[in-house]
């Protein structure tokens, strides 16, 4: 089963972006769609203080008839973060994510932002190592040796 870590390693570009948290929610928004990401770390004074997502958009934002011109990130972003770190399985990862309905999880490693993981990045995981469990019950099955 794959770690945290190694799936950071996988990732074409492991970057994590960030914005502060009086910025405007338009500004969060305009960087994600650049990006092209689903979430943002929040942070004050260089201290991780939420996660600011597409969803808290749809559901702060524009249900409830609000100007992302006016309105900062620190007025939607969801305050408690849940984080991973580095050595945790992705299958731990995948039940936190169900179990939360969440779809980012930002990695602490020694206190530091190292990376971000989404629920995509956790299937993509999950897939390939049954894809090698099948190849291998495979060739057991046919008495052949890997």
């Amino acid at each position: 089963m794959a770690t945290v870590a190694q799936i950071l390693k996988s990732k074409p570009d492991a970057t994590v972006h960030t914005i502060d948290a009086s910025a405007l929610v338009y500004d969060a928004m305009k960087r994600m769609a650049e990006k092209q990401i689903g979430a943002l770390v929040v942070t004050e004074d260089g201290k991780i203080v939420g996660i600011v997502t597409e969803r808290d958009y749809a559901r702060k934002i524009v249900l409830m008839d609000r100007s992302s011109k006016a309105t900062p990130v620190h007025d939607i972003m969801t305050r408690e973060v849940r984080y991973v770190r580095p050595e945790d399985s992705a299958q731990s990862c995948m039940a936190l994510v169900t179990e939360r309905r969440l779809r980012h999880l930002p990695v602490i490693d020694g206190g530091r932002l190292v990376g971000m993981i989404s629920i995509g990045d956790l299937v993509k995981s999950i897939i390939s190592d049954q894809a090698f469990t099948i190849q291998q019950l495979e060739l057991y099955i046919r008495g052949e040796r890997a």
